[in-house]
């Protein structure tokens, strides 16, 4: 047992279970939804053991490497959905960039500086409900393209609410993932976005990957939703069999409905929450991305020791980021390696 919990206030048998549970999840298939719940509420004194079998859940399955992307906000602002902690929003009272879709050389510039600075991944971002110009459509698939062969670095795109068609189109550009969030539960997502329907976010999933793209999905934890809201998203991204998790903490921006309500996380719950995360999603991408640094504070280097293996480096779409090398060199300092750089295959 670790000599930290020892000191502590803590029941040998409550922390027997939860290494039961860290032994179950490192069989690969991860713990039950009740489960999960009764990890997210254990007190405290608990987080040494659940975070210390969640680090071993990602060594086991992930190893040592981390792996860093970055985003680019290509298309700013005006977007016709009112997503409450957005500051993209036309619904929204925000001081927010407004910009139409930047040229593909800027995405290429862009995505070579990137790489440069560590990404193993780069994201070009869209605002809007979703892309359906064909003229944006066919500017998007050319910057993919050109990405792919002038950069080489995976390309990854978060577009909003996607057809089949537009999907086949950019999976012949070469898109290798989509990013396409879920945001929260099903239960708690009428109270942050009303113009569309939660089943509209999770046929895009399904959509892109009856294309056999890649899925990044996940959400924004301190939006005011409660722990069991928490591990029904991480169910649901199970049960659609994602690639790769993203774990946002909310940014409270002036203007936005979210910002006004007192809601938000802190380290203890932001770390409990991850470590949760690889217990039921032993196997998965871990991506610790938005928020991060103000939801954790100094302890924010402690996400890979509670089970994430990937990060997002540098700026965030409306909202500036640490200095890239930062992150990178945080990464090293803690013990852990960058994924090997690779090329796309041609």
């Amino acid at each position: 047992m670790d000599t930290r919990v020892e000191r502590q206030n803590t029941d040998p048998a409550i922390v027997r279970r939860i290494e039961d549970l860290t032994l179950s999840a490192q069989e690969g298939t991860g713990i039950d939804r009740v489960s999960a719940r009764w990890l997210m509420e254990l007190p405290e004194s608990y987080s040494p053991v659940i975070g210390g079998g969640a680090d071993r859940i990602r060594e086991r399955f992930r190893g040592l490497q981390i792996d860093p992307c970055t985003v680019m906000n290509a298309k700013s602002g005006g977007c016709s959905e009112d997503c409450h902690f957005c500051s993209q929003s036309s619904h929204n009272q925000t001081i927010s960039p407004q910009y139409s879709l930047v040229p593909a050389e800027t995405i290429r510039n862009t995505a070579q500086q990137a790489k440069e600075n560590g990404a193993r991944r780069f994201c070009v971002a869209t605002s809007g409900r979703g892309l359906e110009d064909p003229l944006e459509v066919g500017s998007i698939c050319r910057s993919i393209e050109t990405v792919r062969r002038d950069v080489g670095i995976w390309s990854c795109a978060t577009l909003g609410i996607l057809s089949t068609n537009v999907l086949k189109t950019l999976k012949g550009s070469g898109l290798n993932r989509l990013h396409h969030n879920l945001e929260t539960s099903r239960e708690y997502f009428p109270s942050i976005v009303t113009t569309h329907r939660y089943d509209e976010r999770i046929d895009t999933i399904r959509r892109a990957k009856a294309e056999g793209i890649s899925v990044c999905s996940g959400g924004i934890f301190g939006l005011g939703e409660s722990e069991e809201d928490r591990v029904a998203l991480l169910e649901t991204l199970r049960d659609l069999d994602v690639d790769s998790i993203p774990i946002n903490f909310l940014v409270p921006i002036p203007g936005t409905p979210v910002a006004d309500s007192g809601a938000g996380i802190g380290p203890k719950e932001a770390l409990r929450s991850i470590a949760v995360a690889r217990h039921m999603l032993p196997t998965k991408e871990i991506r610790i991305c938005g928020g991060r640094v103000g939801a954790l504070g100094s302890r924010h280097p402690e996400i890979f020791r509670n089970g994430a293996n990937g990060v997002m480096i540098g700026n965030y779409l409306t909202r500036m980021g640490r200095p890239p090398q930062d992150d990178i060199q945080m990464i090293r300092d803690q013990g852990f390696e960058l994924t090997p750089p690779h090329l796309p295959e041609p």
